[in-house]
């Protein structure tokens, strides 16, 4: 039996039915409510191997940027919102020359200013993808080594730009050796890699 509230109480049967529909339409539609669409972060990671950190425009961040993608052995995997550091591109070519495993996203959006260093790095075999699902890819992301004992995280605002070294205040942050939560990193990278388009160079979309 159900008891209606005071608003809801009616003389004529009609009524009550009216009633009862909007009381039972009030209840479904709350209790049927589609849960939120995003996932469980993950849980605190226990702090492991070490970190670093370093400011622009007072701190060398580019330099410590291609110091870092020198140190690579095994593995590169770059998010990257902007790229025209040449000191930068040059080192992942160096890297890819070297035998690392070196792939990039970047950002669609962008491409008209990037494009040229794409093409670089296109040119000397490392894989280039272009992601278009969002507004802003606006990760700047490098995930080195990620399946060894000791990989590095590299994240902050510091965009992989001469401006970002010369022209803006910036930070970065420097993880290395906590494999559980490179994990996470690297899974996201190929997260957003499954969404991503290849990059072409000029000659090939033309064709």
């Amino acid at each position: 039996m159900i008891l209606l509230p005071p608003a809801f109480r009616a003389r004529s049967g009609s009524d009550v039915t009216r009633a009862v529909r909007l009381l039972l339409s009030i209840l479904c539609s709350t209790c049927l409510a589609p849960a939120s669409a995003y996932e469980v972060p993950m849980a605190p990671v226990a702090a492991q191997g070490s970190m670093q950190v370093a400011f622009a425009p007072w701190e060398d961040v580019e330099g410590l940027l291609v110091e870092v993608i020198d140190q690579a052995r095994s593995q590169i995997l770059m998010q990257a919102y902007l790229l025209t550091s040449k000191k930068i591109a040059t080192a992942l070519i160096a890297a890819r020359h070297r035998g690392v495993d070196v792939q990039v996203l970047a950002d669609e959006a962008q491409s008209h200013v990037i494009s040229a260093k794409l093409s670089m790095l296109l040119a000397a075999g490392v894989p280039v993808w272009m992601e278009t699902k969002y507004q802003n890819a606006h990760n700047k992301v490098i995930v080195i080594d990620a399946a060894t004992t000791t990989p590095t995280v590299v994240t902050g605002s510091f965009n992989f730009t001469w401006t970002a070294q010369h022209k803006n205040a910036e930070n970065i942050l420097i993880m290395r050796n906590n494999p559980t939560l490179t994990a996470h990193y690297h899974a996201n990278w190929q997260r957003h890699r499954l969404d991503a388009r290849p990059f072409a160079l000029d000659s090939d979309r033309r064709e």
